[in-house]
C-alpha cells in the first residue's frame, strides 16, 4: 500500500522541516498550507492540493488515502482548537488511519489547567481527540533547542548567566527543531506509535548548562535564582490578569514566562528517544556551537 502523509502548516518553521524529513524518507507528500507558499513546495517535487482549510468536504477529499495527517499549526483556540477539530473531521471522515496533532511542547499531560493557555487549548482539542474513531499521537519534545540561542533570562549571554526557577537540579527538556521534525517523520510512518512518544535530545539541569556554557563561550556563567515555582506562577496569574489583550496575541509577555513555569516544573519521562535507532541527537554543546562561529 502507497504511503502518503499530509501535513498541515508545512510553511511554517517547525512543518517545513517535517516535509523535508519525510522528503528524506521517500515519502508521498501533501502539505496544506498558505497560498502564498505553495511555489517553493512545488519547486521541491511535492504535490501540493490547494484546499479550503475550514471546509470539512474539502479537506475530506483532499486527504482521501492519506495514512497520516500531521499538524504543524500554531495558533491561539481558532487554530489549534477549531482549525485542528475541522481536520479532524475531515481525517475521520476520509477514513485516515492516523493523526499527529500539534503538542510539540512539554509535558502536555503533567501541566496544570491554568498555568499555560498554549497548553490549555491543546487539552481542550485533547478531549475531542480521544474521542474521535482514528489512532492519535501526541508528540511531546521539551522546548525547542533553539531558544537556547535567543539570549533569554534561561541562558543570557550578555550578563553571562544561567537563571533557574524552583530546584537548580531539576533537568530542563529541549530537542532541536530537525530532530523534532526527523522524528516526527518517522513516527508518521509507524503505524505502532502509541498515544504519546517523549524525546529530549537535552535534557540538562542550570549547572550543567553553565559549565557548557563556559566551555563554548570561553566565558564563565554564573547560576541565577530567579524565584521559586509557586512566585513564578502567581506572577504569571497577575502579568495575565493585568494584560488582557495578551489573549490574543501569541506571544505576548505572560505567555513567554508561562513557558519557563512549564520547563522547570514538568520533565519527560519515560523517554523514546531510542524508538528509531538511526536517529542521532543534537547536543546543547552543538547548539551553543552556533553562537560560538
Amino acid at each position: 500500500m502507497n504511503t502518503r502523509i499530509t501535513v498541515a502548516g508545512a510553511t511554517g518553521n517547525l512543518g517545513g522541516r517535517i516535509v523535508a524529513a519525510l522528503v528524506e524518507q521517500g515519502t508521498d507528500v501533501r502539505p496544506g498550507t498558505a497560498q502564498d507558499k505553495l511555489e517553493k513546495l512545488r519547486q521541491q517535487g511535492i504535490e501540493v492540493v490547494e484546499v479550503e482549510m475550514s471546509s470539512v468536504s474539502d479537506l475530506t477529499h483532499a486527504l482521501e488515502g492519506t495514512t497520516c495527517v500531521v499538524s504543524a499549526l500554531q495558533g491561539l483556540r481558532d487554530t489549534i482548537v477549531e482549525a485542528q477539530s475541522t481536520l479532524l473531521e475531515a481525517a475521520v471522515a476520509a477514513k485516515v488511519p492516523r493523526l499527529i496533532p500539534s503538542d510539540f511542547f512539554s509535558d502536555l499531560t503533567k501541566s496544570p489547567i491554568g498555568e499555560n493557555r498554549n497548553f490549555d487549548l491543546r487539552h481542550e482539542f485533547a478531549e475531542r481527540l480521544d474521542k474521535a474513531n482514528i489512532q492519535v499521537t501526541s508528540i511531546l519534545n521539551g522546548a525547542f533547542g533553539e531558544i537556547l540561542t535567543y539570549g533569554t533570562p534561561i541562558l543570557d549571554f550578555k550578563a553571562k548567566t544561567v537563571g533557574f526557577w524552583g530546584s537548580d537540579g531539576h533537568c530542563v527538556d529541549f530537542t532541536t527543531m530537525d530532530d523534532t521534525a526527523a522524528f516526527t517523520a518517522l513516527a508518521a510512518l509507524d503505524a505502532s506509535m502509541p498515544r504519546h512518544l517523549r524525546i529530549a535530545g537535552i535534557q540538562i539541569n542550570p549547572t550543567e548548562l553553565a559549565a557548557v556554557a563556559e566551555v563554548v563561550m570561553k566565558t564563565p556563567f554564573q547560576l541565577t535564582n530567579m524565584g521559586s515555582l509557586e512566585e513564578l506562577s502567581a506572577h504569571n496569574k497577575r502579568e495575565r490578569a493585568a494584560h488582557p489583550e495578551g489573549e490574543t496575541e501569541l506571544y505576548t509577555s505572560w505567555q513567554m514566562t508561562q513557558y519557563n513555569y512549564s520547563m522547570f516544573s514538568t520533565s519527560l519521562e519515560p523517554l523514546d528517544n531510542g524508538r528509531y535507532p538511526q536517529l542521532g541527537w543534537t547536543t546543547a554543546s552543538d547548539v551553543l556551537s552556533t553562537l560560538a562561529k
